[in-house]
């Protein structure tokens, strides 16, 4: 009796860990499994995290996520002013619109200070800087620019009554030249490569390139150097046609072009849109609109 009862006893002990030994090869086998299965989620999301931020720096993305591309601009004649309805206009403005149609989304214009465009930038209150903006060595390592559009020059401005006075930026030496902050105009002044008479010339600068031309106007001034496409605009007419351009003097010939952030894959598409619009015949047309046809980089 007590021999069966031994052999029993035996018996249920083997079978009691044989059964234990089988569950802890399932267990271990679920555990596995279980982070076979963690691993691939955690990768998976990974991965998607890393493609979210990869959107998320792509400047284009965020454009067209939004269905908005904003526009830093000033307000000068004839790239971006108000029209007597009081409607924005311009060459700059009819350009911008046409390239954010093709692009399928709406352009956001934002007045900017001039001398203030690359924070603006770098603080992403603005998409791009689209307003005559000439491209400099300088701008180009702080940007990346679309492809160039339209040819410029630096002109000098002054009085009327001072044509005899003032024939070359020699007759300026010691004389009160204004121009806008951070603008061509300024480096023509006071910049790298600037010119030498000029830089003897008491400089002022200014907010905007047409508070120059009424600095010039109220005798603030005795001269303003500035973009020949405002100028050529302005100068001689309406409010400023007690002013005059110097003659057959140019400071520098320039190219106008958009600023993007550095690295910025939105200037790509950009320049598809804009390569378009000069294939179709568009942005040639908005530039006789203006007057401008003679210095579209198109036409050359």
């Amino acid at each position: 009796m007590k021999k069966t009862l031994s052999l029993v006893l035996a018996l249920a002990m083997c079978l009691s860990l044989a059964a234990c030994g089988n569950n802890g090869t399932q267990d271990q086998s679920s555990q596995s499994g279980s982070n076979t299965s963690a691993s691939d989620v955690s990768s998976g999301s990974q991965q998607g995290d890393n493609s979210s931020v990869d959107a998320a720096d792509s400047d284009w993305a965020k454009i067209e996520s939004n269905g908005t591309m904003k526009i830093g601009i000033t307000y000068f004649e004839p790239m971006n002013y108000f029209d007597d309805n009081g409607e924005l206009t311009g060459f700059e403005t009819e350009f911008a619109t046409a390239v954010c149609e093709k692009l399928g989304v709406t352009p956001e214009f934002v007045e900017i200070n001039w001398d203030s465009k690359i924070m603006e930038l770098q603080a992403q209150t603005i998409d791009c800087i689209w307003n005559g903006m000439t491209i400099t060595p300088e701008l180009q390592e702080a940007l990346t620019i679309s492809d160039p559009y339209i040819k410029n020059y630096q002109v000098v401005v002054i009085r009327s009554d001072n044509a005899d006075v003032y024939t070359s930026t020699a007759d300026l030496v010691g004389k009160t030249v204004e121009a806008e902050a951070g603008s061509a105009g300024e480096a023509a002044i006071i910049g790298e490569g600037a010119d030498e008479s000029l830089k003897q010339a008491e400089y002022i600068s200014a907010a905007k390139q047409t508070d120059t031309l009424l600095e010039v106007k109220t005798g603030a001034a005795d001269a303003a150097v500035l973009d020949f496409v405002l100028a050529g605009a302005m100068v001689g007419q309406g409010d400023y046609s007690d002013l005059m351009i110097i003659p057959d003097l140019q400071l520098s010939v320039e190219e106008y072009g958009v600023g993007f952030r550095k690295d910025s894959d939105a200037a790509e598409k950009v320049n598809e849109a804009m390569q378009a619009l000069i294939e179709d015949g568009t942005l040639n047309t908005l530039a006789e609109k203006y007057d401008l046809a003679e210095l579209l980089l198109a036409n050359q």
